[in-house]
């Protein structure tokens, strides 16, 4: 049966729970781009977050005995926080199920809404399982967190205020397109189901964060994937597969999909803070930055650019990572590899030829008698000012390397002092995402040959739900066999970085 979506979101109860938030103009972010960008204040929501709509409206619409029973769901963040307000609110039990690897403000957080927690598992997809487990033991409800035509409702209640407000502002300039945030596919489907119905004209534009584009390859391939691993920078966004109503519906509804990496959303982060001065978690400020790569991608100026800043549930731990890419990802500041003779006067040489450009990092150490290699960060005004100054640095014999998009230098050697290590032969580098969880050290070590000698080991807490880590080990020739099997066994994300310029330049 077809289900009119228009007449639920139009009849949804959420706002015993929900406010109507404001549509706030973002001056400065709308001067730089050239448009006109306005923010949904989603992240206002009792909960910081838009997952109380569809929530609400899922419950408030189950039959009394079936709420007399109580629900069930399986979350870690936004979700979970939404169904206890939910279930606070209408009396009723509500079970959470939480990996184990929940941080205890989120676990404190749907506790202190009465709700009932349940830690089980490393990963959502456990937590899941054990959540079915339980509806079917305790005859519970489950409520999903985004594929279900009353939550998808709920959730497109937002597309209602987004066009109220905007009609009844005075000298209102036409809606060009409105960005959703996307991980299941809940809030996007509501939107753009609404919008379509009343304003087809506006276009629907979904944002994902690169290594969760779940729903971006589904629409590309015409059919629901399952992606193997999903990043966890953004991870109120990480989904392996969207949901099947929520995917007919973008099939139907929705214009175009955009894909922004860590660094992109950093930089929005940065937009809105400098704007309202609130911080967004990053799935949060994923329509921001897709706001900014649509219009650089369409060359848009001019228009009304609308998006939703979908929550604001920040682990605080998280902000010096944040603070480091936001400007990589504006593309404010360069970051280069440069030697230089070790020789008197060459390092003052190399300072002047910067010239009054504003020095942000620098990295140096004697290794060499005749070469010195150093890591340096620059403000830069635009992103081919990095060109211009490798052009200038050669025309002086100076060689360079642009690392600004390499991934092992900016989570890594920026923060490695060392140099070479002539001794370890056979080294190769491996860049790892472990599981921020205990014992994720000792997995890799006991799964390690013993032959292997680690020569070099980089662990920096990022605040994510990974850790990221460089290694570096010697393994000989003839066991290299033995190697591929221990990185397939191991079952942690990994890239080859043993060829990679920057590890060659200062660490090989």
């Amino acid at each position: 049966m077809k289900i009119n979506y228009k007449h639920k979101i139009e009849n949804s109860r959420v706002y015993d729970v929900a406010k109507n938030t404001p549509l706030e103009f973002l001056s400065i972010l709308s001067a730089r781009i050239g448009n006109r960008v306005l923010l949904k204040r989603e992240d206002m929501q009792p909960v910081f977050s838009f997952k109380l709509r569809g929530a609400y409206n899922k419950m408030a619409n189950l039959a009394p005995e079936l709420l007399q029973r109580g629900v069930i769901c399986a979350s870690a963040g936004n979700h979970a926080q939404g169904v206890a307000l939910a279930a606070q609110k209408l009396g009723c039990r509500a079970v959470i199920v939480m990996p184990t690897t929940t941080p205890d403000i989120k676990i404190n957080a749907v506790k202190n809404r009465g709700a009932e927690v349940v830690l089980f598992g490393d990963s959502y997809s456990d937590a899941y399982v054990k959540a079915l487990e339980l509806e079917q033991s305790e005859q519970l409800t489950f409520v999903h967190p985004y594929d279900d035509p009353d939550v998808i409702a709920g959730q497109g209640t937002i597309a209602m205020e987004i066009l109220n407000a905007h009609f009844q502002s005075l000298n209102a300039e036409p809606i060009e397109a409105i960005f959703c945030c996307v991980g299941g596919g809940g809030l996007l489907a509501g939107i753009a189901a609404y919008v379509k119905a009343v304003r087809p004209e506006i276009k629907i534009i979904g944002v994902e964060a690169k290594d969760s584009e779940a729903m971006t390859e589904s629409l590309k391939q015409g059919k629901r994937v399952i992606l193997e691993q999903v990043g966890l920078f953004a991870d109120g966004a990480a989904v392996k597969q969207v949901g099947e109503h929520t995917f007919a519906l973008a099939q139907q509804f929705v214009d175009e999909m955009i894909v922004v990496d860590n660094d992109e959303i950093c930089a929005a982060i940065k937009d809105v803070f400098e704007d309202t001065r609130s911080i967004l978690e990053p799935a949060g400020a994923l329509a921001t930055a897709g706001i900014k790569e649509y219009a650089a991608r369409h060359n848009v100026q001019g228009k009304t650019l609308i998006g939703i800043a979908s929550g604001a549930n920040m682990n605080f731990d998280r902000l010096r990572f944040i603070a480091e890419r936001a400007e990589l990802g504006e593309q404010r500041e360069a970051v280069i590899a440069v030697t230089i003779p070790e020789t008197t006067g060459a390092f003052k040489a190399f300072c002047k030829l910067l010239g009054n450009r504003n020095i942000t990092e620098f990295n140096y150490r004697y290794s060499d008698p005749t070469a010195a290699h150093i890591f340096v960060g620059l403000s830069i005004a635009h992103a081919a000012e990095t060109g211009q100054l490798i052009d200038e640095l050669a025309a002086q014999g100076l060689n360079s390397i642009d690392l600004t998009h390499n991934e092992m230098a900016k989570l890594h050697l920026r923060h490695l002092v060392g140099g070479r290590a002539p001794q370890a032969v056979h080294e190769v580098i491996y860049r790892f995402e472990f599981p921020e969880k205990p014992g994720a050290l000792i997995k890799f070590l006991d799964n390690m040959g013993q032959d292997w000698n680690i020569s070099l080991f980089h662990y920096r807490n990022h605040g994510a739900d990974v850790g990221r880590v460089l290694v570096g080990m010697q393994v000989p020739p003839q066991q290299q066999q033995e190697f591929a099997i221990f990185l397939q066994n191991l079952g942690y994300p990994y890239w080859n970085e043993t060829d990679n310029p920057a590890y060659l330049l200062f660490l090989g």
